[in-house]
């Protein structure tokens, strides 16, 4: 039976033909700007990327706010009284206490509903790293597999996803406590530019420093050559934010070296974003390793 919901939130970052075309359901998020709340959604509602990215540019100050656990309940009832199974796909356990949010609220459904199944899968990925596990999942769905066949194919191919971040500006992970004042300090003053990965338990990474911003892209270039799978079978994902041009040279330069099937662009949302910045730019893809 393939009579379940695939539920994802909008850290998934998926490109709006994926979730349009598919019938997969994406929780908001809440972000603080300058004081002022609004709910992320899956469609830009409330404020466009290109809004977002400029009041970060000009001063603005972010942050988000987790899924609680009542409202991953009020969501999974919906679906629930609908006579169908839930597939949760959710933002790493690394970077969010979402995820054990959803866990409380399967905790509380699941005498209610002994016919039904919740099953929840921690993507330990983050941005469309997540929303590439979520894209697989749709395609199985799509084919005929079942709920406990799709969970099985998530947690078997989870840490085969590579996930790799570069930022343009330091003084974003400095405020997230993922570099020093210092470091930030200087890094800037040298244009140095990090490369960050998401390690096997989900937590964001610096692996290493280069000198500008094409250096950083052909660092990220290299990563996926040196380590995908059947590149020629593989959609890939670039996410970025309010920097097309920047993950267009990174599209064109994995193209030159490696004869990957597509590519598909999306914009890194709010919640991704006021912690990684303006000019983000992340690439995803399965690869012998993370």
């Amino acid at each position: 039976m393939t009579n379940y919901q695939i539920i994802t939130d909008c850290t998934c970052d998926l490109s709006k033909n994926i979730y349009e075309k598919y019938p997969l359901l994406i929780l908001p998020m809440e972000v603080n700007l300058d004081s002022e709340v609004f709910m992320h959604t899956k469609d830009f509602q409330n404020m466009d990327a290109i809004t977002f990215y400029n009041k970060l540019k000009n001063g603005g100050v972010s942050t988000t706010s987790q899924i609680n656990p009542e409202t991953f309940r009020i969501e999974f009832e919906k679906v629930l009284n609908e006579g169908k199974d839930i597939l949760y796909i959710g933002f790493s356990s690394g970077l969010s206490g979402s995820l054990q949010s959803s866990i409380v609220a399967k905790s509380l459904l699941e005498d209610k509903y002994p016919d039904r199944k919740i099953i929840i899968v921690d993507s330990l990925a983050a941005s469309a790293g997540q929303g590439l596990l979520v894209y697989y999942a749709l395609l199985n769905q799509e084919q005929g597999l079942n709920i406990e066949e799709n969970e099985k194919w998530l947690n078997d191919h989870v840490l085969n996803l590579s996930l790799w971040f570069t930022v343009d500006d330091l003084q974003f992970l400095k405020r997230g406590g993922r570099v020093s004042g210092a470091v930030a300090f200087v890094g800037t003053a040298l244009k140095i530019k990090p490369v960050l990965h998401v390690d096997n338990e989900g937590h964001l990474v610096n692996v290493s420093k280069e000198h500008g911003r094409k250096a950083s892209l052909h660092a990220l270039a290299n990563r996926l050559h040196e380590t995908i799978i059947e590149p020629e079978k593989q959609i890939i994902f670039i996410s970025h934010a309010d920097a097309l041009e920047d993950a267009e040279f990174l599209a064109t330069k994995i193209r030159s070296t490696t004869p990957i099937k597509d590519i598909i662009f999306s914009d890194i949302g709010p919640v991704i974003g006021s912690h990684s910045g303006p000019g983000t730019i992340a690439l995803f893809f399965f690869a012998t390793e993370r």
